[in-house]
């Protein structure tokens, strides 16, 4: 599977993303990396979390993230959030991440993420309405 296209949601840092120094916080990153893949999955492919809960009976969980901070954002920056799908297996989906200050990337971040049951919480297949969409 090639990648998809990109997509970016805009993310203003407020003062609760920051320390005292002003400077943002990093787990905050991972905050603004879900918001954006939550709205990807809504703005892209029609689906939110409890839809999918609802209707499929799945949901992704992150089974592992790797960050890397270049550089930071500071109080009241404008970021730009972009989700790239990069690889589908059975139930894993690898996506990559990246927090952009106009043309300067601050965070690049690879998310592995597993489908699974909410019955039980144990890795299912990609529903194949989803697997279709994502396919090239």
């Amino acid at each position: 599977m090639s990648e998809t296209e990109l997509y970016s949601f805009p993310v203003r840092v407020y003062f609760q993303d920051t320390d005292a120094g002003g400077v943002v916080y990093h787990a905050n990153y991972a905050n603004f990396m879900e918001r954006a893949r939550t709205e990807w999955l809504r703005e892209v492919y029609g689906y939110n979390h409890a839809g999918m809960m609802r209707e499929l009976g799945v949901a992704f969980v992150v089974r592992s993230m790797k960050l890397d901070y270049l550089r930071p954002a500071v109080l009241d920056d404008l970021l730009a959030v972009t989700v790239t799908l990069k690889e589908v297996g059975r139930s894993r989906v690898t996506i990559h991440q990246t927090v952009w200050r106009g043309e300067e990337r601050l965070v690049e971040g690879e998310l592995h993420l597993v489908c699974v049951a909410m019955a039980n919480f144990r890795p299912v297949t990609v529903p194949d309405v989803l697997r279709s969409q994502w396919k090239d």
